[in-house]
């Protein structure tokens, strides 16, 4: 058994700590629920950037729930131990939609690239075909990093008392328990997420920048306007997550420094799966039409 003892301070912290971190997944979980009953309503948006959207969706959901509401009872209740097998399923999960959320991001972000880059050729490239293989290889690579990960972090020995400092079992905090010798747990931590993080911001950063540069050179001021506006919000949230996703995971001794990661952690884990559909779709005119013919068709609006 282990204790989380991530944000540990008087009662009436742990109280607004609850109300805030169940709050936000409050507005997580019905923020995308309504983004994927849009798009499946609305056969305008049965495209390839909405079926990515529609996953994203999908894949915060899972994300937000492995940590959010287990944290929340954490604070409210005080009751901050989770069980072996309860952290090493937590942390499984955790690095599986993590790391999917990361190979995610570069998918759409390509999508993007495709469609403002070489708009001809966007339904020939972007076929339904290759947008199921790259959500399943994503996943699929989720998969093989978290399997890794927890299965290196639970190999180490446990011993005296196991206080992990953090509010839920992140690889790093879980490594820094350990009686054993972690160099080896560091290394591979760094070995395998680092090429992740670094290849898949790449992926997203290259597009950007095709995309910026296409965007340039467009005559309209509106359309630049309109097309910059939207790349700015997305480029905020990816920095947001690849900022601190690389911190806590592709830079040496990040395992060695558990107690920084609390705050940094609530951005990748809380946040961010809290803000997406607001980015993502939202901001997005054809989100908004959509959103206006179903209270239409609801009698709201006449």
């Amino acid at each position: 058994e282990f204790i989380l003892v991530g944000f540990k301070s008087h009662p009436g912290s742990q109280v607004l700590l609850s109300v805030l971190f169940s709050t936000m997944y409050f507005v997580t979980v019905v923020g995308n629920i309504c983004m994927i009953l849009i798009i499946r309503m609305d056969p305008n948006l049965h495209s390839p950037m909405y079926f990515f959207l529609e996953n994203l969706s999908t894949l915060d959901i899972c994300y937000s729930s492995v940590i959010t509401p287990r944290a929340a009872l954490a604070f409210l209740l005080g009751r901050r131990s989770i069980s072996y097998v309860g952290c090493a399923s937590q942390m499984f999960f955790f690095s599986l939609f993590g790391t999917t959320e990361a190979f995610f991001l570069a998918v759409m972000a390509y999508d993007r690239f495709t469609a403002v880059c070489n708009p001809l050729l966007y339904q020939v490239i972007m076929s339904r075909r290759l947008c199921v293989l790259m959500v399943v290889g994503s996943y699929l690579s989720g998969c093989i990093n978290c399997t890794i990960q927890t299965g290196f972090t639970f190999s180490l020995s446990f011993c005296g008392h196991r206080e992990i400092n953090h509010f839920f079992c992140e690889v790093a905090a879980v490594i820094h328990t350990s009686c054993s010798n972690t160099l080896v747990n560091e290394l591979v931590m760094l070995a395998v997420c680092g090429p992740i993080i670094v290849g898949t911001a790449l992926v997203v950063f290259v597009s950007y920048g095709y995309i910026i540069a296409t965007i340039i050179q467009m005559p309209s001021a509106e359309g630049r306007h309109k097309a910059f506006s939207t790349c700015s919000s997305h480029m905020v949230t990816i920095c947001l997550f690849f900022g601190t996703v690389f911190f806590m995971y592709a830079q040496p001794g990040a395992a060695s420094s558990p107690s920084k990661s609390n705050i940094i952690s609530i951005f990748y884990t809380v946040v961010i799966p809290m803000l997406n559909p607001f980015i993502y779709t939202l901001r997005n005119r054809q989100v908004k039409g959509a959103l206006k013919k179903q209270f239409k068709r609801k009698g709201f609006f006449k």
